[in-house]
């Protein structure tokens, strides 16, 4: 592998930055969740994060594969992300709606990672954003679903 895969590096470290804020988030949401949706929402988070959490090693991984260095300092990821940290006092819908918003971020950062890795003719990280957008397309849906109810 060469430097042609430098651009799908660069990519790929900023949506390891972006899970690793929506994983932190996620924990923070499965940790301080009240009220009535206390049960659904707890367990909903932790299914997400434990998915995060997979995602995060395979976009890794995938770095080193491609050659590159997956950043992997905290400080780093706040710098590069384009997702952010959210309050802990947040309401069900409130948390759901930062959700859903973050799963936007993803998927503009997953289409730069797409696009970075057409131009590389990258068959492997184009297989992993392909499953990635389709996973949070169809979670977003069911969120979104879930955040009528008022």
């Amino acid at each position: 592998m060469t430097n042609s895969h430098q651009e799908t590096i660069e990519a790929l470290n900023i949506l390891l930055a972006d899970y690793h804020i929506y994983y932190q988030k996620l924990r923070n949401f499965h940790w301080n969740i009240t009220g009535p949706h206390f049960f659904e929402l707890h367990a909903k988070f932790e299914e997400l994060y434990e998915d995060a959490k997979l995602k995060i090693d395979e976009i890794a991984e995938r770095i080193l594969t491609l050659r590159g260095n997956p950043v992997s300092n905290f400080s780093v990821y706040l710098d590069l992300s384009n997702i952010k940290e959210a309050d802990s006092t947040l309401i069900d819908h409130k948390m759901v709606s930062e959700i859903l918003e973050d799963h936007i971020a993803l998927l503009k950062q997953l289409k730069k990672v797409t696009a970075a890795a057409e131009n590389a003719k990258d068959d492997g990280t184009l297989d992993i954003t392909g499953t990635y957008i389709g996973e949070i397309e169809k979670t977003s849906w069911m969120l979104n679903a879930w955040n009528q109810r008022k």
